[in-house]
């Protein structure tokens, strides 16, 4: 497999470089580097990359709305977008998966997370843990919440064993879990998980945990009594 392509976007020229030299040490190439929004869209546009590591905060147009017209173009070209970010509970970052972002990681991560992250979601899965992304979820998802109506989904279309797939994923179960706790092997959890996000139409599965809890499939808490 090719070695994965990058753009990276944020406005300190120190993390850019940081971010670059760790990369590359990994196997990773950086194909293009961004100071703003605007200039990470045109990047994207310019060097079509795998992964968009895309800062939050920035000049011109910020790290949301660049994601958001990136995410918007669709098509098998588009690539998948790690926000990030200098606190775990940023209420941009809730905004950002929403929006169809893959994930999130703090500016202090590790040089070896960074590189593991970037090969993660290139291969298509989402970056959060499930119960990490249910700590945005639980403080943001409302349906005041100005970001609330960036996704909403008919779960009418899932069977009933997919809903309960959902509803346990969303609680922060693993597939290995969700196997154990059906009695299935992992490969049909895996089925399961890929059917539900296609009927959704939903990139991974952090955006179908902020599904679950918009949707009230899952509450606050419930993950808290995940049983056995």
């Amino acid at each position: 497999m090719p070695r994965p392509r990058v753009v990276i976007a944020d406005d300190q020229a120190l993390v850019r470089a940081g971010f670059s030299m760790i990369l590359a040490a990994g196997g990773i190439e950086v194909v293009a580097e961004a100071a703003d929004g605007a200039r990470a869209v045109e990047a994207v546009r310019r060097t079509r990359p795998d992964v968009v590591l895309m800062d939050i905060r920035m000049p011109e147009l910020d790290g949301l709305e660049a994601a958001r017209r990136i995410l918007a173009a669709g098509g098998e070209a588009t690539p998948r977008v790690i926000m990030l970010t200098t606190f775990d509970l940023d209420r941009y970052v809730y905004a950002a998966l929403t929006a169809g972002a893959s994930g999130f990681l703090l500016k202090d991560v590790a040089p070896e997370q960074l590189v593991a992250a970037v090969r993660l979601v290139r291969a298509g899965d989402a970056l959060l843990a499930p119960t990490i992304t249910r700590r945005l979820v639980e403080r943001f998802a409302s349906r005041d919440h100005p970001a609330a109506a960036a996704i909403h989904r008919d779960l009418a279309a899932l069977t009933p064993r997919e809903l309960e797939v959902l509803r346990l994923l969303a609680t922060g179960r693993s597939n290995a879990e969700l196997a154990a706790h059906f009695q299935l092997s992992e490969a049909t959890v895996k089925t399961h998980v890929a059917r539900i996000l296609a009927k959704l139409r939903l990139r991974d599965r952090a955006q179908a945990v902020v599904v679950a809890y918009e949707t009230g499939l899952v509450t606050p808490g419930a993950a808290e009594a995940r049983g056995p």
